[in-house]
C-alpha cells in the first residue's frame, strides 16, 4: 500500500532547518524558525517557568487524565489574561490545546462542523501554516492583501478588500506582531476592523502567538480586546510557546466568544469532540506551568519583567540592524524594517536574493524574505547587515572568516 503514496510536499521551514543543520560553514546563521535566543545564542528556560516547575515537582500530585478540555484552571486564567476585564467571563469558553497550531485546527474544525465549506479569509502573506490547517479542516480559503508599497500595514486596502467578505464568512487576523511581515494595524485601524465585522456580519478569528513581544503585554492584547468588546461571536487561538518559552511543551488554548450560554456549551462540546478524534487530550505540564505563574502574583510579576527584557532585546536587534543597513546605503529598506514589530521582519529581498544570501553568506531565512529578529546574536548583526547590503548591491561582501569569528 505505501508504494502507492505519491511524493508529499515537505514543510518549507523544517526543510530549511534541515539544510542549515547539514551546513558545515562555521559562520552559518539560522534565522528561519520563530524562537527567541539570548545573547549567547541559546533559547533559555524563563526563570519564572523554572520556579513554577520546581513547585510542581515538589507537589507532584498526580499524572491522572485531565479530560478532553485539559487543565480547567488553565482554561480560566488564560482567557482572563487575554480578554482582561472588558469581556465578561460568561461570554467565553476555552479548551486547552496542543499549542497554537492545535488551537487553530480545533477552531477550524468547529467552523466546518457549524457550516461546512465556510470561507475563511487570511492575509497575504500569512503565517505559513494558516492555509494548510484551514484547508485540512475542509474550509475554503481566500486572501486579502496586507502590506502597502513601503512594506507597512495597508489599512485602506485591507478594509476595502474585507468589505467583500460575506455574512457568516470568517476573517483570520493576527492579534499582534504579524507573521511574517511584522507590520501591524494601528488602534484606529483595529477599531475600523471591528466596526466592519459588525456591519458585515463576518466573524473575527484571532491568532494570538506573540503577545508581549511587540509593544508590551497589555498593548499587544488591546486589539483582541477591542474586537471582543464589539462583535457578538469570535474565535481566538492562543499560543504559550513564545511568551512563556514553552516551545516543546506544546501549550495553547482555543477560546470561543458567543452571545448565549447555549451556543457556548455546544461550542465547547464540539471542541472536545474534535480534540478526542485528533489527540484525545492535551499534555498537562505546560498548562500547569502557565497556571502556576498566572495564579501567583510574585511569579506573574517576574514573568512579565522577563518578558519585557525579551521584548527589549528584540527591539534592540531590529534597531541595530536598521542602523547598520542605513550606514551601508540601504536607507529606504532600513526605514521599512524599523516600522515592523515582534519576532519577525521581512527583508526586502526576492526569493532568488534570499537563496543567494543562504548560499554565499550562510544566512538562512525563508524564501519570502522573513527572518527571525529574535534569533540574531547581537555581535552578528554587523555582518548580517553587510551580507544583506551586498545582496542588494549596496556594500562589498563580508569575508567569511569574519563571520566565523562572530564579527
Amino acid at each position: 500500500m505505501l508504494e502507492l503514496l505519491p511524493p508529499p510536499p515537505t514543510d518549507p521551514l523544517w526543510e530549511l532547518t534541515a539544510e542549515f543543520a547539514a551546513d558545515e560553514r562555521p559562520e552559518r546563521l539560522n534565522l528561519v524558525l520563530g524562537v527567541y535566543r539570548d545573547h549567547t545564542d541559546r533559547t533559555p528556560v524563563m526563570a519564572a517557568v523554572r520556579e513554577a516547575e520546581i513547585r510542581l515537582a515538589e507537589r507532584s500530585e498526580s499524572k491522572e487524565y485531565r479530560g478532553l478540555s485539559g487543565n480547567a484552571a488553565f482554561n480560566r486564567v488564560l482567557p482572563a489574561l487575554v480578554l482582561g476585564s472588558q469581556v465578561p467571563a460568561d461570554r467565553a469558553v476555552a479548551v486547552q490545546t496542543v499549542a497554537g497550531s492545535g488551537a487553530l485546527r480545533l477552531l477550524a474544525d468547529l467552523i466546518c462542523r457549524t457550516r461546512p465549506g465556510t470561507t475563511v479569509w487570511i492575509s497575504d502573506p500569512a503565517y505559513v501554516n494558516h492555509r494548510p490547517i484551514l484547508e485540512a479542516a475542509g474550509l475554503t480559503v481566500r486572501t486579502y492583501g496586507w502590506r502597502d508599497a513601503q512594506g507597512g500595514f495597508d489599512a485602506e486596502g485591507v478594509l476595502r478588500e474585507l468589505r467583500g467578505a460575506r455574512r457568516d464568512d470568517v476573517v483570520l487576523l493576527q492579534g499582534c506582531c504579524h507573521n511574517p511581515t511584522g507590520a501591524d494595524p494601528t488602534l484606529d485601524a483595529w477599531e475600523a476592523l471591528a466596526e466592519l465585522a459588525v456591519r458585515g456580519g463576518w466573524m473575527p478569528f484571532v491568532d494570538l502567538a506573540y503577545h508581549g513581544l511587540g509593544d508590551g503585554l497589555e498593548a499587544d492584547l488591546l486589539p483582541t480586546r477591542i474586537l471582543a468588546a464589539r462583535v457578538p461571536e469570535m474565535l481566538i487561538a492562543v499560543s504559550c510557546s513564545k511568551n512563556f518559552g514553552l516551545y516543546s511543551d506544546r501549550t495553547g488554548c482555543a477560546i470561543v466568544l458567543g452571545a448565549s450560554g447555549r451556543a457556548l456549551r455546544h461550542a465547547e462540546t464540539a471542541l472536545q469532540n474534535a480534540a478526542r478524534t485528533l489527540y484525545s487530550m492535551p499534555p498537562e505540564h505546560g498548562a500547569a506551568v502557565v497556571t502556576t505563574i498566572l495564579e501567583d502574583a510574585g511569579l506573574r510579576a517576574d514573568w512579565q519583567a522577563e518578558l519585557e527584557v525579551m521584548r527589549g532585546r528584540i527591539e534592540a536587534n531590529r534597531s541595530d540592524l536598521t542602523t547598520h543597513l542605513s550606514a551601508l546605503g540601504c536607507g529606504p529598506q532600513a526605514r521599512a524594517l524599523a516600522r515592523q514589530k515582534g519576532m519577525f521582519s521581512m527583508l526586502p529581498l526576492t526569493a532568488a536574493q534570499m537563496l543567494r544570501l543562504r548560499r554565499e553568506f550562510a544566512v538562512y531565512g525563508t524564501t519570502s524574505g522573513r527572518i527571525n529578529i529574535a534569533g540574531i546574536p547581537g555581535h552578528r548583526i554587523p555582518r548580517l547587515a553587510q551580507s544583506v547590503a551586498s545582496v542588494l548591491g549596496g556594500a562589498p561582501a563580508p569575508r567569511l572568516l569574519e563571520g566565523a569569528l562572530g564579527n
